[in-house]
């Protein structure tokens, strides 16, 4: 008890001098040249503050996202074959691959996947 105690007590503080140290040495310039130059009063900047984003890179970006959280799940299937019934886990197998074979045509069909446009 009193060893936790102690433990409880050297991480704390510890933490606490991290993070004293963090917020003193993150500290930045108050003037920064960004925020002293003017707002939108008119002059004409050097370069487009904005430039163009494509669509397809965030498109490809949840593509990609939705393949990993797929795989994510289908690990754990692979690890619980010895310890589940066989049929209930081939039947829930077959479906959830069913479900992506469909997702990919889908995308595959709506042209999601053409890397050429």
């Amino acid at each position: 008890m009193f060893s936790t105690m102690i433990a409880s007590l050297i991480i704390i503080t510890i933490t606490s001098i991290v993070m004293m140290l963090a917020s003193i040495l993150s500290k930045k310039a108050l003037t920064d040249r960004e925020k002293c130059s003017p707002f939108e009063c008119g002059f004409d900047p050097k370069s487009s503050s904005r430039l163009p984003f494509s669509l397809r890179f965030f498109l490809i970006t949840i593509i990609f996202l939705i393949f990993d959280v797929e795989i994510a799940l289908i690990l754990p299937m692979i690890l619980i074959i010895s310890m589940s019934n066989i049929i209930i886990w081939t039947t829930t197998s077959i479906i959830f691959i069913l479900i992506l074979i469909i997702g990919l045509y889908h995308e595959w069909n709506q042209g999601m996947l053409n890397w050429t446009n």
